[in-house]
């Protein structure tokens, strides 16, 4: 069975059709002909809009980076049919489909079974070079980006023998997302091309033999998924709650503003047992939070063991 664990979260458009207003919309944020009243105004539009989120739902996106968030934003717009990112607020606060949309369109995006095979396949050596020595190994999936993401790496240390005396806790940012992981399954006709992606990333079984079928779709092995505990938790305002010897965060922290990945890095960091290994999202640069308490497991890859 899954187990769940709760860490401490805690102007109308007229006759315009919806294309029309979302090209508004578009026009709005990113044209050409702006001038710099109207930047103003978007920015102050985009300011207001995650400060009533934060205010209203708890989750603090004022600090992910700006460009990559107002793409999200703009996309939303266009599905929703708004012309600007007020009437995007009023939706928000006012309508809770609507927030939930928000909220998913802003989180992680999702990755799939083996759907890096290289990173698998590193993640393999990590396993193998760096746990092994090891106890009672707990690794942190932060900001899970898919209950398929903990099942690959559950695998994974299945077949390192290690998954009988490894905790996987992945964690994500809201309840909706909790509740889709806690529920997961594939579809079979996936299955053959998550084959083919565990084969490039050095797997030699037949992968389907991890999964029980459940009509058309297959979910891992009861044995497999009880050693991953399931939990709500926020990168931006929660606190560490463990120590771990393997932390893998690669999706989440590509989204972050400067200051927010800096103070993530911390939190992992303190999270981060002496000589256990980090997974991130690109290379520590130099400037980056205690960076020089890691050393490359790879070189030009950004897996770190902690050394101070």
């Amino acid at each position: 069975m899954h187990r769940r664990r709760c860490l401490g979260l805690h102007h109308q458009a007229g006759r315009r059709g919806p294309a029309a207003v979302a090209d508004a919309g578009v026009a709005a944020l990113n044209g050409p002909s702006r001038q710099a009243g109207a930047l103003a105004t978007d920015e102050l539009e985009i300011d207001l809009l995650l400060e009533g989120v934060f205010q209203r739902y708890g989750f603090d996106f004022r600090a992910y980076d700006r460009p990559g968030l107002k793409r999200r934003l703009l996309a939303l717009m266009e599905e929703r049919g708004l012309a600007t990112v007020s009437l995007l607020q009023d939706r928000v606060l006012h309508d809770a489909t609507t927030a939930a949309a928000l909220l998913r369109a802003l989180s992680v995006r999702p990755a799939f079974l083996f759907d890096d095979p290289e990173q698998a396949r590193q993640t393999r050596e990590v396993l193998g070079a760096c746990l092994r020595a090891s106890a009672l190994p707990k690794v942190w999936l932060a900001e899970c980006a898919h209950a398929e993401e903990a099942w690959s790496l559950a695998i994974l240390l299945a077949e390192q023998q290690m998954h009988h005396r490894t905790e996987i806790f992945a964690t994500v940012a809201n309840e909706e997302l909790l509740a889709e992981a806690l529920e997961a399954s594939i579809p079979m006709e996936r299955m053959q091309q998550y084959q083919e992606n565990y084969l490039k990333s050095g797997g030699t079984a037949n992968l389907a033999d991890y999964f029980e079928v459940r009509g058309k779709r297959a979910v891992l092995l009861p044995a497999l998924r009880s050693r991953i505990t399931w939990a709500q938790y926020n990168l931006v305002t929660d606190a560490s709650f463990n120590e771990f010897q393997l932390i893998v965060c690669r999706r989440a922290l590509a989204d972050f503003g400067p200051v927010l990945r800096q103070r993530t890095l911390r939190l992992f960091h303190d999270s981060l047992a002496l000589f256990g290994v980090l997974g991130i999202d690109r290379e520590l640069a130099p400037g980056d939070t205690l960076a020089a308490s890691y050393r490359p497991v790879f070189a030009h890859q950004p897996w770190y063991k902690r050394v101070a």
